[in-house]
């Protein structure tokens, strides 16, 4: 009896080791590194460093650097809502032929714009189109919009004075000297434009000139 239940208890120790060596084993051999970036990235966001979001340039000094075929290909993310020829029909979103300049969510006849952009009041000024395009929600906190906004500063830019040429055509605005404070007209932080297709229609010409945000996806009523 003392022979087998030594045998017994051989096998069962030989049994652990052996069970333990194969989960060491295995787990170098599936062992997964830590990714050098945490996360997915997503599209149209703009990275920032550990240190928070870089300061943005003046409105002024990217609209002076704007590219304007940029700016087109940009407006194809607005298209599915938004039209911009003159004399055309609203959608989801109003038409944005001469938007800017335009009384933000009161021009624009027979497009319905949301309470929240309703709420702003003004123009749509560079400066506020592009906060409404970085974020429509920040802008007109309640909008019925729901596209998320554009992270890349110059990519607004680009949009705006694209769309500024579409039958607006205002004179862009200085670049401020080194070290100047900010124009008196830009919004303060957290005053962001409502939503797209709010922005649009709110910021329709005043004759025949449609609305107002090109950024926006949303063309339902506000």
């Amino acid at each position: 009896m003392d022979n087998r239940s030594n045998t017994i208890a051989g096998w069962v120790l030989a049994g652990c080791v052996a069970a333990l060596g194969l989960s060491i084993g295995s787990g170098m051999a599936f062992k997964s590194e830590r990714p050098a970036k945490m996360g997915y990235p997503i599209e149209g966001v703009e990275e920032t460093g550990g240190g928070g979001a870089a300061a943005e340039e003046p409105i002024a000094v990217r609209l002076a650097a704007a590219d304007l075929a940029k700016g087109q290909a940009s407006f194809a993310k607005c298209a599915a809502c938004h039209t911009v020829a003159a004399g055309g029909a609203n959608g989801i979103g109003p038409n944005l032929h001469g938007v800017m300049g335009e009384s933000i969510a009161t021009g624009h006849a027979g497009f319905a714009f949301s309470p929240a952009l309703k709420a702003k009041g003004g123009t749509w000024t560079f400066e506020a189109m592009d906060a409404w395009l970085k974020s429509p929600r920040k802008f007109a906190d309640g909008t019925k919009m729901t596209f998320a906004g554009l992270g890349n500063a110059q990519e607004r830019a680009n949009m705006i004075a694209w769309l500024n040429q579409e039958g607006s055509n205002l004179p862009l605005p200085a670049v401020p000297a080194a070290g100047a404070a900010p124009a008196a007209d830009t919004p303060a932080e957290g005053a962001a434009p409502g939503n797209t297709a709010d922005v649009a229609n709110a910021a329709s010409p005043a004759a025949g000139a449609p609305s107002a945000d090109p950024a926006a996806a949303e063309r339902a009523p506000n």
